[in-house]
């Protein structure tokens, strides 16, 4: 015997008019839009990577400051300009190098010892030689150092351009004409 159904012909069952997006898609679409996102951005750090300093010009300085007449800096001296961050050498053959006063390890401002001819590091005893090299870990690689034009008899160093280095090279020092 069948069952009497409730409803009359005219009125059937409906299923939901507008289910909405279930549970399962709309995590599904968060997903795909945070690949999107991520895409993105890792784009974006891949591109800066490659093409970051393409067209800056390395012969034009950044930031001049005047350090003094080539004369005033007595071979083999080492003078603290404290406020461009840096010290400048003059080395026995005459040569300038300006150093970061930040030690390579983690950052500490070195200071230099006259009596022993070293930078030291007050933070863990890292000592660099009047070129910058690594006399004493724990820092592995020579002080940073700026770029130095000498220009009608002055010395100039570019504060905005610090260079990083592995070791010391011959190339890296400046000498007046």
């Amino acid at each position: 015997m069948k069952k009497a159904s409730h409803y009359t012909s005219s009125e059937k069952a409906e299923p939901d008019k507008d289910p909405g997006v279930s549970r399962r898609d709309f995590f599904r679409l968060a997903w795909k839009g945070l690949g999107i996102v991520a895409a993105v951005e890792m784009t974006g750090i891949v591109s800066a990577y490659f093409f970051s300093g393409k067209n800056k010009s390395t012969s034009t300085p950044k930031q001049l400051l005047e350090a003094g007449p080539v004369d005033a800096f007595a071979l083999n001296t080492v003078t603290a300009f404290l406020g461009g961050r840096f010290y400048l050498a003059r080395l026995e053959d005459g040569g300038f190098i300006a150093l970061s006063l930040r030690c390579t390890h983690l950052g500490c401002s070195i200071t230099w010892e006259e009596n022993k001819k070293r930078f030291i590091c007050p933070c863990h005893s890292s000592a660099f030689s009047i070129y910058g090299e690594v006399l004493n870990p724990p820092a592995v690689r020579a002080l940073d150092f700026y770029p130095v034009l000498i220009e009608n008899g002055i010395v100039k160093v570019d504060i905005g351009s610090l260079k990083e280095r592995n070791v010391f090279r011959k190339d890296q020092l400046v000498y007046a004409q």
